[in-house]
């Protein structure tokens, strides 16, 4: 009877023996054969939309920022702070909402193209007031006496990013501290979500105009 081999096992010559090695026993190739080179996958991967949609309006900004300083004052002097302020929190939390929304609905083309007109915005109005962490310092430098402004215009947008924080330490919280079938589970709806999401953000921007920050920086 002629000799069977396994489909999991296959025969060697070394030496004067025969040894058995194994083998994979998945007869198709775990990595698909493709045409495409590795550049070609990480282009396809890539999002440069978005990208471009941080990058490019903050160096608009800064550009006019640094090179038509004394325009921008001219015409920043028009708005008080807790205006400035509250345009930038506003455009922010537009941001926010419209990236939340994408992800919950994920077919509405409406929701991606808020967010990232959003997100264009935000990022112009960050380089406008030269955001950053010891932003007061980059402001008080191109801006001189005018800083006031600008510090109020990155003050909103930084009010808004702290709110989806507490936001979203809360919301965790909550997911995790309620049970089931308790009645307070009814905060953990989606209703409920977006009323405390606004809610955290109007305190933040309350603590912004209101509280003493706009005169402090």
């Amino acid at each position: 009877m002629a000799d069977e081999t396994n489909n999991n096992e296959a025969t060697e010559l070394v030496g004067d023996h025969v040894e058995t090695v194994d083998v994979s026993k998945h007869p198709d190739p775990s990595i698909p054969v493709t045409d495409l080179s590795l550049a070609d996958i990480e282009r396809r991967q890539s999002h440069p939309v978005p990208w471009a949609a941080i990058i490019a309006p903050y160096w608009l900004g800064r550009s006019l920022a640094v090179g038509h300083t004394q325009w921008l004052i001219t015409h920043l002097n028009l708005f008080t702070p807790r205006g400035v302020a509250f345009v930038s929190w506003t455009v922010t939390l537009t941001t926010f909402t419209g990236l939340g929304l994408a992800v919950v609905e994920s077919r509405n083309w409406l929701c991606r193209i808020v967010f990232v007109v959003g997100l264009a915005a935000e990022q112009f109005i960050a380089g406008l007031s030269l955001l950053k962490l010891n932003f007061w310092y980059s402001t008080y430098v191109v801006y001189g006496d005018s800083a006031q402004l600008p510090n109020a215009a990155n003050l909103g947008i930084i009010a808004a990013g702290v709110g989806v924080a507490v936001y979203a330490v809360v919301w965790v919280g909550l997911l995790i501290l309620i049970k089931k079938d308790s009645p307070l589970n009814v905060l953990t709806r989606s209703w409920a979500s977006f009323i405390l999401f606004f809610a955290i953000e109007t305190a933040s921007l309350l603590i912004v105009l209101f509280g003493g920050l706009l005169t402090a920086v």
